[in-house]
Protein backbone atom coordinates (compact mmCIF):
# COMPACT_ATOMS: atom_id res chain seq x y z
CA UNK A 1 0.00 0.00 0.00
CA UNK A 2 2.82 2.41 0.91
CA UNK A 3 4.55 1.63 -2.40
CA UNK A 4 1.38 2.46 -4.37
CA UNK A 5 0.80 5.66 -2.39
CA UNK A 6 4.38 6.82 -2.99
CA UNK A 7 4.03 6.08 -6.70
CA UNK A 8 0.75 8.04 -6.86
CA UNK A 9 2.26 11.08 -5.10
CA UNK A 10 5.32 11.14 -7.37
CA UNK A 11 3.23 10.79 -10.52
CA UNK A 12 0.96 13.62 -9.33
CA UNK A 13 3.94 15.89 -8.70
CA UNK A 14 5.44 15.08 -12.08
CA UNK A 15 2.19 15.73 -13.90
CA UNK A 16 2.05 19.06 -12.08
CA UNK A 17 5.38 19.87 -13.64
CA UNK A 18 3.91 19.08 -17.06
CA UNK A 19 1.07 21.54 -16.48
CA UNK A 20 3.45 24.29 -15.32
CA UNK A 21 5.66 23.70 -18.38
CA UNK A 22 2.72 24.09 -20.75
CA UNK A 23 1.56 27.31 -19.06
CA UNK A 24 5.08 28.74 -19.17
CA UNK A 25 5.48 28.05 -22.87
CA UNK A 26 2.04 29.40 -23.77
CA UNK A 27 2.75 32.67 -21.90
CA UNK A 28 6.09 33.15 -23.63
CA UNK A 29 6.30 35.66 -26.47
CA UNK A 30 8.44 34.70 -29.41
CA UNK A 31 8.60 35.75 -33.02
CA UNK A 32 10.18 33.53 -35.62
CA UNK A 33 9.48 34.18 -39.29
CA UNK A 34 11.53 31.30 -40.73
CA UNK A 35 9.11 28.91 -42.45
CA UNK A 36 11.41 25.95 -41.83
CA UNK A 37 11.43 26.59 -38.08
CA UNK A 38 7.67 27.05 -37.82
CA UNK A 39 6.84 23.98 -39.90
CA UNK A 40 9.40 21.90 -38.03
CA UNK A 41 8.00 23.09 -34.71
CA UNK A 42 4.52 21.96 -35.70
CA UNK A 43 5.78 18.58 -36.88
CA UNK A 44 7.78 18.02 -33.70
CA UNK A 45 4.83 18.97 -31.50
CA UNK A 46 2.70 16.50 -33.45
CA UNK A 47 5.41 13.88 -32.91
CA UNK A 48 5.42 14.71 -29.19
CA UNK A 49 1.64 14.21 -29.04
CA UNK A 50 2.01 10.83 -30.76
CA UNK A 51 4.80 9.95 -28.34
CA UNK A 52 2.69 10.86 -25.29
CA UNK A 53 -0.30 8.99 -26.70
CA UNK A 54 1.89 5.92 -27.32
CA UNK A 55 3.20 6.01 -23.77
CA UNK A 56 -0.22 6.13 -22.19
CA UNK A 57 -1.64 3.43 -24.47
CA UNK A 58 1.29 1.16 -23.59
CA UNK A 59 0.90 1.92 -19.89
CA UNK A 60 -2.82 1.21 -19.95
CA UNK A 61 -2.61 -2.05 -21.92
CA UNK A 62 0.44 -3.22 -19.92
CA UNK A 63 -1.59 -2.59 -16.75
CA UNK A 64 -4.43 -4.73 -18.14
CA UNK A 65 -1.98 -7.56 -18.83
CA UNK A 66 -0.43 -7.15 -15.38
CA UNK A 67 -3.85 -7.22 -13.73
CA UNK A 68 -4.78 -10.40 -15.57
CA UNK A 69 -1.55 -12.15 -14.60
CA UNK A 70 -2.11 -11.26 -10.93
CA UNK A 71 -5.17 -13.52 -11.00
CA UNK A 72 -3.22 -16.69 -11.83
CA UNK A 73 -2.68 -19.25 -9.05
CA UNK A 74 0.65 -19.79 -7.34
CA UNK A 75 2.10 -22.36 -9.74
CA UNK A 76 4.89 -23.33 -7.33
CA UNK A 77 2.47 -24.28 -4.54
CA UNK A 78 0.23 -26.02 -7.07
CA UNK A 79 3.19 -28.00 -8.43
CA UNK A 80 4.46 -29.25 -5.09
CA UNK A 81 0.94 -30.12 -3.95
CA UNK A 82 0.36 -32.27 -7.04
CA UNK A 83 1.50 -35.86 -6.71
CA UNK A 84 0.36 -36.96 -10.16
CA UNK A 85 2.44 -35.00 -12.66
CA UNK A 86 1.74 -37.21 -15.66
CA UNK A 87 -0.40 -34.45 -17.21
CA UNK A 88 2.58 -32.11 -17.62
CA UNK A 89 3.62 -31.90 -21.31
CA UNK A 90 7.11 -33.15 -22.13
CA UNK A 91 9.67 -30.35 -22.52
CA UNK A 92 13.08 -30.32 -24.18
CA UNK A 93 15.42 -27.40 -23.46
CA UNK A 94 17.87 -26.43 -26.22
CA UNK A 95 21.00 -24.53 -25.19
CA UNK A 96 23.07 -23.41 -28.21
CA UNK A 97 26.52 -22.20 -27.23
CA UNK A 98 29.75 -20.94 -28.74
CA UNK A 99 32.71 -20.12 -26.45
CA UNK A 100 30.51 -19.83 -23.34
CA UNK A 101 32.88 -21.61 -20.95
CA UNK A 102 32.71 -18.74 -18.45
CA UNK A 103 28.94 -19.00 -17.96
CA UNK A 104 27.77 -22.43 -19.19
CA UNK A 105 28.02 -24.18 -15.82
CA UNK A 106 25.96 -21.57 -14.01
CA UNK A 107 23.39 -21.64 -16.78
CA UNK A 108 23.04 -25.44 -16.75
CA UNK A 109 22.89 -25.39 -12.96
CA UNK A 110 19.86 -23.09 -13.11
CA UNK A 111 18.14 -25.38 -15.64
CA UNK A 112 18.62 -28.39 -13.37
CA UNK A 113 16.92 -26.44 -10.57
CA UNK A 114 13.76 -25.80 -12.62
CA UNK A 115 10.55 -27.00 -10.98
CA UNK A 116 9.33 -29.43 -13.61
CA UNK A 117 9.21 -33.22 -14.01
CA UNK A 118 11.57 -35.08 -16.32
CA UNK A 119 13.21 -32.33 -18.36
CA UNK A 120 15.46 -33.10 -21.31
CA UNK A 121 18.29 -30.58 -21.58
CA UNK A 122 20.26 -30.59 -24.85
CA UNK A 123 23.45 -28.54 -25.05
CA UNK A 124 24.60 -27.91 -28.62
CA UNK A 125 28.22 -26.78 -28.79
CA UNK A 126 28.61 -24.89 -32.05
CA UNK A 127 32.31 -25.59 -32.57
CA UNK A 128 33.60 -23.72 -29.51
CA UNK A 129 37.34 -23.12 -29.30
CA UNK A 130 37.37 -22.82 -25.50
CA UNK A 131 36.39 -25.32 -22.79
CA UNK A 132 32.62 -24.93 -23.24
CA UNK A 133 32.13 -28.54 -24.32
CA UNK A 134 34.27 -29.97 -21.50
CA UNK A 135 32.44 -27.92 -18.87
CA UNK A 136 29.04 -28.90 -20.26
CA UNK A 137 29.94 -32.61 -20.28
CA UNK A 138 30.38 -32.49 -16.51
CA UNK A 139 26.58 -32.34 -16.36
CA UNK A 140 25.94 -35.02 -18.98
CA UNK A 141 23.71 -37.94 -18.05
CA UNK A 142 20.88 -38.37 -15.58
CA UNK A 143 20.65 -35.53 -13.07
CA UNK A 144 17.82 -36.34 -10.66
CA UNK A 145 14.61 -36.27 -12.69
CA UNK A 146 16.33 -34.44 -15.56
CA UNK A 147 18.68 -35.70 -18.25
CA UNK A 148 21.45 -33.69 -19.91
CA UNK A 149 22.78 -34.43 -23.39
CA UNK A 150 25.71 -32.64 -25.04
CA UNK A 151 26.02 -32.43 -28.81
CA UNK A 152 28.96 -30.98 -30.69
CA UNK A 153 28.90 -29.72 -34.27
CA UNK A 154 31.16 -27.85 -36.65
CA UNK A 155 30.65 -24.10 -36.32
CA UNK A 156 27.52 -23.31 -38.32
CA UNK A 157 25.86 -20.55 -36.34
CA UNK A 158 23.27 -20.28 -33.61
CA UNK A 159 20.28 -21.03 -35.86
CA UNK A 160 21.76 -24.33 -37.02
CA UNK A 161 22.70 -25.23 -33.44
CA UNK A 162 19.07 -24.70 -32.41
CA UNK A 163 17.82 -26.78 -35.35
CA UNK A 164 20.26 -29.54 -34.47
CA UNK A 165 18.96 -29.58 -30.92
CA UNK A 166 15.34 -29.64 -32.09
CA UNK A 167 16.05 -32.64 -34.36
CA UNK A 168 17.40 -34.59 -31.38
CA UNK A 169 14.73 -33.42 -28.94
CA UNK A 170 11.88 -35.65 -27.79
CA UNK A 171 9.65 -33.07 -26.08
CA UNK A 172 6.33 -31.84 -27.43
CA UNK A 173 7.34 -28.38 -26.24
CA UNK A 174 10.73 -26.84 -26.99
CA UNK A 175 12.31 -24.21 -24.78
CA UNK A 176 15.21 -22.28 -26.32
CA UNK A 177 17.56 -20.49 -23.91
CA UNK A 178 20.85 -18.70 -24.41
CA UNK A 179 23.93 -20.16 -22.76
CA UNK A 180 24.41 -16.95 -20.77
CA UNK A 181 20.94 -17.19 -19.20
CA UNK A 182 20.06 -18.10 -15.61
CA UNK A 183 16.41 -19.01 -15.16
CA UNK A 184 14.30 -18.62 -12.04
CA UNK A 185 13.20 -22.07 -10.82
CA UNK A 186 9.47 -21.44 -11.40
CA UNK A 187 9.82 -20.07 -14.95
CA UNK A 188 8.51 -23.15 -16.75
CA UNK A 189 5.58 -23.61 -14.38
CA UNK A 190 4.26 -20.20 -15.36
CA UNK A 191 5.00 -20.50 -19.08
CA UNK A 192 3.52 -23.94 -19.79
CA UNK A 193 -0.18 -23.22 -18.93
CA UNK A 194 -0.37 -20.78 -21.86
CA UNK A 195 -0.29 -23.79 -24.19
CA UNK A 196 -3.65 -24.99 -22.88
CA UNK A 197 -4.95 -22.61 -25.55
CA UNK A 198 -4.48 -24.58 -28.81
CA UNK A 199 -4.01 -21.33 -30.75
CA UNK A 200 -0.88 -20.35 -28.79
CA UNK A 201 2.26 -21.27 -30.69
CA UNK A 202 4.91 -19.75 -28.42
CA UNK A 203 5.51 -17.90 -25.16
CA UNK A 204 8.09 -15.17 -24.60
CA UNK A 205 9.83 -14.92 -21.24
CA UNK A 206 10.79 -11.96 -19.06
CA UNK A 207 14.47 -11.04 -19.54
CA UNK A 208 16.30 -9.11 -16.82
CA UNK A 209 19.86 -7.80 -16.54
CA UNK A 210 21.99 -9.44 -13.86
CA UNK A 211 25.17 -7.28 -13.98
CA UNK A 212 23.94 -3.89 -12.78
CA UNK A 213 27.12 -2.28 -11.52
CA UNK A 214 27.91 0.65 -13.84
CA UNK A 215 26.07 3.36 -15.76
CA UNK A 216 25.87 1.37 -19.01
CA UNK A 217 24.45 -1.79 -17.44
CA UNK A 218 22.04 0.07 -15.15
CA UNK A 219 20.66 1.96 -18.13
CA UNK A 220 20.16 -1.35 -19.92
CA UNK A 221 18.47 -2.83 -16.85
CA UNK A 222 16.01 0.08 -16.94
CA UNK A 223 15.60 -0.28 -20.70
CA UNK A 224 14.70 -3.97 -20.41
CA UNK A 225 12.10 -3.22 -17.73
CA UNK A 226 10.69 -0.03 -19.27
CA UNK A 227 11.46 -0.11 -22.96
CA UNK A 228 11.22 -3.83 -23.78
CA UNK A 229 9.10 -5.64 -21.22
CA UNK A 230 6.40 -2.98 -21.05
CA UNK A 231 5.95 -3.29 -24.81
CA UNK A 232 5.90 -7.10 -24.53
CA UNK A 233 3.24 -6.86 -21.82
CA UNK A 234 1.11 -4.72 -24.13
CA UNK A 235 1.62 -7.07 -27.05
CA UNK A 236 1.06 -10.05 -24.77
CA UNK A 237 -2.37 -8.72 -23.85
CA UNK A 238 -3.32 -9.28 -27.49
CA UNK A 239 -1.22 -12.48 -27.83
CA UNK A 240 0.91 -10.84 -30.53
CA UNK A 241 4.47 -10.49 -29.17
CA UNK A 242 6.75 -9.47 -32.04
CA UNK A 243 10.09 -10.76 -30.70
CA UNK A 244 10.55 -13.93 -28.64
CA UNK A 245 13.82 -13.19 -26.80
CA UNK A 246 16.72 -15.58 -27.21
CA UNK A 247 17.30 -15.95 -23.45
CA UNK A 248 13.88 -17.59 -22.94
CA UNK A 249 11.28 -18.71 -25.44
CA UNK A 250 8.96 -21.73 -25.33
CA UNK A 251 7.49 -23.18 -28.53
CA UNK A 252 5.16 -25.91 -29.66
CA UNK A 253 7.32 -28.40 -31.48
CA UNK A 254 4.78 -28.72 -34.30
CA UNK A 255 4.86 -24.93 -34.81
CA UNK A 256 8.64 -24.95 -35.25
CA UNK A 257 8.27 -27.80 -37.73
CA UNK A 258 5.46 -25.98 -39.53
CA UNK A 259 7.53 -22.82 -40.08
CA UNK A 260 10.66 -24.75 -41.05
CA UNK A 261 12.70 -24.11 -37.91
CA UNK A 262 15.31 -21.40 -37.54
CA UNK A 263 16.98 -19.73 -40.52
CA UNK A 264 20.60 -18.58 -40.80
CA UNK A 265 20.04 -15.75 -43.28
CA UNK A 266 19.61 -12.94 -40.71
CA UNK A 267 21.51 -11.70 -37.69
CA UNK A 268 18.39 -11.88 -35.50
CA UNK A 269 17.20 -15.48 -35.58
CA UNK A 270 14.87 -14.83 -32.62
CA UNK A 271 13.12 -12.01 -34.49
CA UNK A 272 13.01 -14.04 -37.69
CA UNK A 273 11.40 -17.12 -36.09
CA UNK A 274 8.86 -14.88 -34.35
CA UNK A 275 7.78 -13.24 -37.61
CA UNK A 276 7.46 -16.67 -39.23
CA UNK A 277 5.19 -17.86 -36.42
CA UNK A 278 3.07 -14.70 -36.63
CA UNK A 279 2.90 -15.08 -40.41
CA UNK A 280 1.30 -18.50 -39.87
CA UNK A 281 -1.26 -16.76 -37.61
CA UNK A 282 -0.26 -18.41 -34.36
CA UNK A 283 -0.68 -16.49 -31.12
CA UNK A 284 2.45 -15.55 -29.15
CA UNK A 285 2.01 -14.68 -25.48
CA UNK A 286 4.19 -13.06 -22.83
CA UNK A 287 4.75 -14.50 -19.36
CA UNK A 288 6.21 -11.99 -16.86
CA UNK A 289 6.77 -14.68 -14.21
CA UNK A 290 8.94 -16.76 -16.55
CA UNK A 291 12.09 -14.87 -15.58
CA UNK A 292 15.59 -15.29 -16.94
CA UNK A 293 18.70 -13.27 -16.06
CA UNK A 294 21.32 -12.41 -18.66
CA UNK A 295 24.56 -10.48 -18.93
CA UNK A 296 24.46 -7.08 -20.61
CA UNK A 297 27.36 -5.38 -22.41
CA UNK A 298 29.44 -3.48 -19.87
CA UNK A 299 31.05 -0.91 -22.15
CA UNK A 300 29.66 1.53 -24.69
CA UNK A 301 31.64 -0.18 -27.44
CA UNK A 302 30.25 -3.63 -26.59
CA UNK A 303 26.74 -2.18 -26.30
CA UNK A 304 27.10 -0.52 -29.70
CA UNK A 305 28.17 -3.79 -31.35
CA UNK A 306 25.22 -5.64 -29.84
CA UNK A 307 22.60 -3.08 -30.89
CA UNK A 308 24.18 -2.73 -34.34
CA UNK A 309 23.68 -6.46 -34.87
CA UNK A 310 20.14 -6.38 -33.43
CA UNK A 311 19.09 -3.52 -35.72
CA UNK A 312 20.50 -5.05 -38.88
CA UNK A 313 18.99 -8.40 -37.94
CA UNK A 314 15.53 -6.87 -37.45
CA UNK A 315 15.74 -5.02 -40.77
CA UNK A 316 16.88 -8.19 -42.52
CA UNK A 317 13.94 -10.10 -41.03
CA UNK A 318 11.41 -7.43 -42.01
CA UNK A 319 12.74 -7.26 -45.56
CA UNK A 320 12.75 -11.04 -45.82
CA UNK A 321 9.12 -11.24 -44.68
CA UNK A 322 7.86 -8.18 -46.55
CA UNK A 323 4.67 -10.01 -47.72
CA UNK A 324 3.64 -10.31 -44.06
CA UNK A 325 3.58 -6.50 -43.86
CA UNK A 326 0.78 -6.33 -46.40
CA UNK A 327 -1.80 -8.25 -44.39
CA UNK A 328 -0.94 -11.90 -44.90
CA UNK A 329 -0.51 -12.39 -41.15
CA UNK A 330 -3.91 -11.05 -40.16
CA UNK A 331 -4.74 -7.45 -39.10
CA UNK A 332 -3.33 -7.63 -35.57
CA UNK A 333 -0.08 -9.39 -36.44
CA UNK A 334 0.39 -7.07 -39.43
CA UNK A 335 0.04 -4.03 -37.17
CA UNK A 336 2.58 -5.47 -34.74
CA UNK A 337 5.08 -5.97 -37.56
CA UNK A 338 4.58 -2.42 -38.85
CA UNK A 339 5.14 -1.19 -35.31
CA UNK A 340 8.44 -3.06 -35.27
CA UNK A 341 9.46 -1.28 -38.45
CA UNK A 342 8.39 2.07 -37.00
CA UNK A 343 10.60 1.59 -33.94
CA UNK A 344 13.54 0.36 -36.02
CA UNK A 345 13.42 3.05 -38.73
CA UNK A 346 11.24 6.13 -38.18
CA UNK A 347 11.59 6.52 -34.44
CA UNK A 348 15.43 6.83 -34.34
CA UNK A 349 15.47 9.21 -37.32
CA UNK A 350 12.90 11.51 -35.72
CA UNK A 351 14.77 11.55 -32.42
CA UNK A 352 18.11 12.44 -34.01
CA UNK A 353 16.46 15.09 -36.19
CA UNK A 354 14.89 16.62 -33.07
CA UNK A 355 18.30 16.92 -31.36
CA UNK A 356 19.92 18.59 -34.36
CA UNK A 357 16.92 20.84 -34.85
CA UNK A 358 16.95 22.00 -31.22
CA UNK A 359 20.64 22.78 -31.43
CA UNK A 360 19.90 24.89 -34.50
CA UNK A 361 16.99 26.88 -33.03
CA UNK A 362 18.87 27.54 -29.77
CA UNK A 363 21.94 28.86 -31.56
CA UNK A 364 20.11 30.86 -34.24
CA UNK A 365 16.81 31.94 -32.69
CA UNK A 366 17.46 31.73 -28.93
CA UNK A 367 14.45 29.44 -28.40
CA UNK A 368 15.95 27.59 -25.45
CA UNK A 369 12.63 27.54 -23.58
CA UNK A 370 11.16 25.17 -26.16
CA UNK A 371 14.13 22.87 -25.80
CA UNK A 372 13.60 22.84 -22.03
CA UNK A 373 9.92 22.17 -22.65
CA UNK A 374 10.66 19.24 -25.00
CA UNK A 375 13.21 17.62 -22.72
CA UNK A 376 11.07 18.29 -19.66
CA UNK A 377 8.10 16.48 -21.17
CA UNK A 378 10.14 13.46 -22.23
CA UNK A 379 11.94 13.28 -18.90
CA UNK A 380 8.63 13.40 -17.05
CA UNK A 381 7.27 10.63 -19.25
CA UNK A 382 10.36 8.48 -18.72
CA UNK A 383 10.28 8.90 -14.94
CA UNK A 384 6.55 8.12 -14.74
CA UNK A 385 6.88 5.08 -16.99
CA UNK A 386 10.01 3.89 -15.17
CA UNK A 387 8.29 4.04 -11.77
CA UNK A 388 5.19 2.35 -13.17
CA UNK A 389 7.21 -0.50 -14.72
CA UNK A 390 9.47 -0.94 -11.71
CA UNK A 391 6.37 -1.22 -9.55
CA UNK A 392 4.82 -3.87 -11.83
CA UNK A 393 8.05 -5.86 -11.86
CA UNK A 394 8.53 -5.56 -8.07
CA UNK A 395 11.92 -4.02 -8.81
CA UNK A 396 13.80 -1.57 -6.64
CA UNK A 397 13.02 2.10 -7.25
CA UNK A 398 16.77 2.73 -7.19
CA UNK A 399 16.74 2.49 -10.98
CA UNK A 400 14.13 5.26 -11.34
CA UNK A 401 16.58 8.22 -11.09
CA UNK A 402 18.43 6.87 -14.15
CA UNK A 403 15.34 7.82 -16.15
CA UNK A 404 16.55 11.44 -15.94
CA UNK A 405 19.53 10.58 -18.15
CA UNK A 406 17.75 7.83 -20.05
CA UNK A 407 16.40 10.04 -22.85
CA UNK A 408 19.33 12.48 -23.04
CA UNK A 409 22.10 9.90 -23.11
CA UNK A 410 21.00 6.29 -23.50
CA UNK A 411 18.15 6.61 -26.01
CA UNK A 412 20.17 9.00 -28.19
CA UNK A 413 23.15 6.63 -28.16
CA UNK A 414 20.88 3.74 -29.13
CA UNK A 415 19.19 5.71 -31.91
CA UNK A 416 22.50 6.84 -33.43
CA UNK A 417 23.56 3.20 -33.49
CA UNK A 418 20.24 2.20 -35.13
CA UNK A 419 20.52 4.84 -37.84
CA UNK A 420 24.12 3.92 -38.67
CA UNK A 421 23.18 0.24 -38.76
CA UNK A 422 20.21 1.06 -41.00
CA UNK A 423 22.38 2.97 -43.48
CA UNK A 424 24.92 0.14 -43.62
CA UNK A 425 22.16 -2.45 -44.03
CA UNK A 426 20.69 -0.60 -47.02
CA UNK A 427 24.21 -0.26 -48.46
CA UNK A 428 24.79 -3.98 -47.77
CA UNK A 429 28.01 -3.31 -45.87
CA UNK A 430 29.58 -6.58 -44.76
CA UNK A 431 29.30 -7.31 -41.03
CA UNK A 432 30.19 -10.05 -38.56
CA UNK A 433 28.35 -11.51 -35.58
CA UNK A 434 30.03 -9.29 -32.98
CA UNK A 435 29.85 -11.79 -30.10
CA UNK A 436 29.64 -10.32 -26.60
CA UNK A 437 32.51 -11.26 -24.30
CA UNK A 438 31.20 -12.77 -21.07
CA UNK A 439 32.43 -11.63 -17.66
CA UNK A 440 31.07 -14.55 -15.63
CA UNK A 441 28.72 -12.44 -13.49
CA UNK A 442 25.77 -14.72 -14.23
Amino acid sequence: MARKLTLLILVTLLMGFVFISYVTVLRTDYAVTATFVNVSMVLLLMFLIVLIFRFFVLIYVAHLHHRDRLQIPDRVVEYFNTEDRSHFPTVSIIVPCFNEGVVIERSLGSLLELHYPDLEIIVVDDGSTDDTSARARRFEGQQGHHVVRVLRQENAGKAEALNNGIRHARGELIMAVDADSRLDPASLLYAIPHFENPKVGAVAGNVKIVNRHNMVTKMQALEYIEGLNMVRRSQGYFSAVNVIPGPLGVFRRKVLEEVGGYDSDTYAEDCDITIKILAHRWKIEYEPYAITWTEAPETVNAFYRQRYRWTRGILQSLRKHAPSLTGGSGPLNTFVLWYMGFEALLWPIMNIFAQLYFLYVVLVFDMSIFVVFWWGQLTVLDIVVAMFCLSMENESMKLAPYAILYRIYFVLLTDVCKVLATVEEFLQVEMNWGKLERTGKL
